[in-house]
């Protein structure tokens, strides 16, 4: 049987749950349309997602259109979980991205789409609540090929919009469709000119396969208006998944937990297949199956590629891991390149019962193993926990499910914004084994040299590698990268090169009997306690600069607002561009500090009478103008020699 995995994407409350509802009942799945409204719907289980009609986790159905099984996944539409977003477009062979007819494209909209195109994933475009008033098609026609992509079809006309008698008429334009194919098809276009007989339908399935071309559908996911060609569309244009190659390729976009507790991963097949009891490699590890279940067929001993399954007995799998086999190298990791940003936001959550905080830490942990760009930061000193944030609603649903699957309340602080170190020069220090200062049974050289953006924390040996046990070395390197978290003013130095140059320990020494002398011979904990203070004082000879995030931002608003809008993005740090001015709407382009996007968002309404729009991503780290803000340790400050000398030797 042929598999099509297919994502359903839109701007929030564009009614891409309802489509997948309608699609759901249309296929037999279920026997009445779940309503949004009424908190009933098939995918959204969440009880925040019933509460706000918004979708928050990716869910994923099964139906069939014949001889073809269709997956259906049906993703958030709030900026807020774009991470969610960008997990299921890494597992798709089609997509239907749903606009609404009433509001027309959306800035998220516009986002969705972008992503869609830069990763050439075949896509229809589905506008729904055309019997909602002020619904529109020629208006709506036109937004599409303006903001969205010219190279669109629309695959009918609109009878009685904004009406519940609304409906579509499946009556393809051939003049449109031509000479939108042949833009692409120099064959197609010289047939045509020969007069030489042509396959339109082969060419539109062809060009949509390759995600040139996007056919448009009207309709209401509500009433059934247009779906059934919505349908007859997936099962025509779309391309199939491939089910065949060796050897085993797969990737996790989703990980759940079951009654017992037991992690349950999601995982899109792409070539090869996973049996029941094999050993596969997943991240950094080996494990091995204890139960596979194929999505919409249930328990299975084998999931083949193109299938969506469900894995049990992988203990520490993460989602956006690679499942292979242990004997081979993945080439999953090119799908799995994040298309979008890391969060650049952060909050301390706290429990209202003290004597919860001992579960929040767990409970918090296995919600980052379901989100892996939800951040933990725990401050051990002040017995406080740091979440990371793409925005405000995540606060929402985090505190929801606590509550609701813990029976953990929570409060949040103010949100901050989340700065890094970019290390300035080359810097260096040693401390020798039993001279001067140093207290532990060890010698540790540190260099430190700035390294290229996204280039990561690399470490590497100017000594040799048997100069001591491998152990120590081993010691340092690890915790290099666990000082590196929090540099000089506190923020994490993500790219940096760290040389070791000089090494020395004492050798293991016994009394009589061969009882072990701790005091006299080198332990990895030597090792562990004196490198920070080496990389501290390297750092500080190099230097740092704290620098915060920065958004690109488009804003699109009513040409007489220009003054207003510009003079508010002058308040808010923004730098823009020369702006793009029209006689009615005009455009505003450049880049605003991530801390002020939400500010900006709050004013814009006042600002543009309600019709401005604003897109927003983050797009590059600069340089904090004005004075330097300082993140709180969460350790013993190894800048304070004393002090943490003071710690350290406590602790020993």
């Amino acid at each position: 049987m042929e598999v099509l995995n297919l994502g359903i994407l839109a701007h929030v409350d564009a009614g891409k749950t309802s489509l997948t509802e309608r699609l759901l009942y249309a296929a037999g799945v279920i026997d009445e349309v779940g309503s949004v409204d009424d908190g009933n719907t098939q995918t959204d289980s969440l009880a925040l997602e019933r509460q706000r009609g918004i979708t928050i986790k990716t869910a994923v159905a099964s139906f069939a259109l014949g001889d073809l099984t269709v997956n259906l996944i049906d993703t958030p539409g709030h900026p807020d979980f774009i991470a969610e977003v960008e997990r299921a477009l890494s597992v798709l062979d089609g997509a239907v991205l749903v606009v609404s007819a009433v509001e027309g494209v959306q800035a998220q909209t516009r986002v969705l789409m972008r992503t869609l195109q830069r990763l050439r994933i075949p896509t229809l475009i589905f506008v729904n609540k055309l019997d909602r008033p002020g619904a529109q098609y020629d208006g709506v026609l036109r937004q599409i090929a303006a903001k969205l992509t010219r190279e669109i079809v629309p695959m009918g006309e609109a009878a009685h919009p904004g009406t519940p008698e609304a409906t579509f008429k499946p009556i393809v334009q051939e003049d449109t469709l031509l000479e939108v194919l042949t833009r692409h098809d120099d064959e197609l276009l010289a047939r045509y000119v020969d007069n030489e007989p042509l396959s339109l339908d082969e060419a539109l399935a062809a060009q949509t396969h390759r995600a040139i071309v996007h056919p448009v559908y009207f309709g209401s996911a509500i009433t059934g208006a247009g779906t059934e060609d919505l349908t007859d569309g997936i099962r025509e244009l779309l391309p199939r998944a491939r089910t065949d190659g060796e050897p085993l390729d797969g990737t996790v976009f989703k990980v759940e937990r079951g009654p017992a507790g037991e992690k349950i991963a999601y995982v899109r097949i792409f070539s090869g297949a996973a049996h029941v009891r094999e050993r596969v490699r997943y991240g950094d590890t080996d494990g091995k199956i204890t139960a596979l279940e194929v999505v919409g067929d249930g328990p299975a001993s084998t999931i083949r590629a193109g299938r969506i399954g469900r894995f049990w007995g992988l203990a520490d799998i993460r989602i956006g891991d690679a499942v292979t086999d242990p004997r081979t190298t993945s080439t999953t990791a090119r799908r799995n390149a994040h298309a979008f940003a890391p969060p650049t936001l952060e909050t301390v959550v706290t429990p209202r019962k003290p004597s919860d905080k001992g579960n929040l830490r767990v409970a918090l942990t296995q919600l980052a193993e379901q989100d892996p760009l939800i951040n933990l930061r725990q401050d051990d000193l002040r017995q406080e926990t740091y979440v990371s944030l793409y925005g405000e609603v995540q606060k929402e649903v985090i505190e929801s499910t606590l509550a609701t699957d813990f029976g953990i309340e929570v409060d949040f602080r103010e949100t901050t914004t989340i700065c890094v170190e970019r290390i300035d020069g080359t810097g260096a220090a040693v401390e020798f084994n039993k001279k001067d200062a140093n207290p532990f049974l060890a010698t540790v050289g540190l260099r430190v040299e700035p390294a290229p953006v996204n280039a990561g924390v690399s470490f590497e040996l100017e000594v040799e590698l048997g100069s001591m046990p491998y152990a120590f070395i081993k010691a340092v390197e690890e915790t290099v990268r666990e000082t590196l978290h929090q540099g000089i003013h506190g923020w994490q130095i993500p790219d940096a090169r760290v040389v070791m140059t000089h090494s020395g320990y004492s050798a293991r020494q016994s009394h009589a009997h061969a009882v072990f002398d701790k005091s006299m011979s080198s332990t990895a904990g030597d090792f562990r306690f004196l490198t920070p203070l080496v990389l501290m004082t390297a750092l500080q000879q190099a230097g740092t600069t704290v620098q915060e995030p920065m958004h690109r931002f488009r804003l699109e608003i009513p040409t007489d607002t220009t003054r207003a809008v510009l003079a508010a993005l002058a308040r808010l740090r923004a730098i823009p561009q020369v702006p793009a001015l029209a006689a009615e709407t005009s455009t505003l382009e450049g880049e605003i500090p991530a801390a002020a996007v939400y500010e900006l968002e709050q004013q814009l309404p006042a600002l543009t009478r309600g019709e401005g729009v604003l897109e927003s991503g983050f797009e590059r780290y600069q340089p904090v103008t004005g004075p330097i803000p300082e993140r709180p340790r969460t350790d013993h400050d190894p800048l304070n020699r004393r002090e943490y000398l003071l710690h350290v030797q406590r602790r020993v």
